[in-house]
């Protein structure tokens, strides 16, 4: 099954990107799951490599990277980093940068849209 996880909140300062993170994670232990998170406005900042977060507290790049070593897609609105000064340089290996034709398409061939 083919699922698509949109994220627009910032990845702190709320929990909507880790609910949706665990979310995706929780799919991906699903047979033949497919999963794409596709980050937009604030949730752009998830992909960020390098945070560092207090001890205890939730990392929301590690939970990106789970979810691509899951095999699963993690897209950045290219329009939405540009809008930030974020570059490809900075973010997590193995993000990509994206555009809205190519959420179109994700969004016609998914089985099911969540967003947070």
């Amino acid at each position: 099954m083919k699922s698509l996880i949109i994220i627009n909140e910032a990845p702190y300062g709320n929990e909507r990107c880790y609910n949706a993170l665990r979310v995706a994670n929780a799919l991906l232990k699903q047979e033949d799951a497919e999963v794409t998170v596709f980050l937009m406005a604030d949730a752009v900042a998830a992909a960020l490599a390098g945070q560092k977060t207090p001890e205890g507290y939730y990392n929301i790049e590690r939970m990106l990277k789970r979810v691509l070593l899951g095999n699963g897609r993690v897209l950045l609105c290219g329009s939405c980093m540009d809008a930030r000064g974020l570059r490809p340089q900075i973010v997590l290996e193995g993000a990509a940068v994206s555009n809205m034709t190519e959420l179109a398409d994700c969004i016609a061939v998914a089985d099911r849209t969540l967003t947070f």
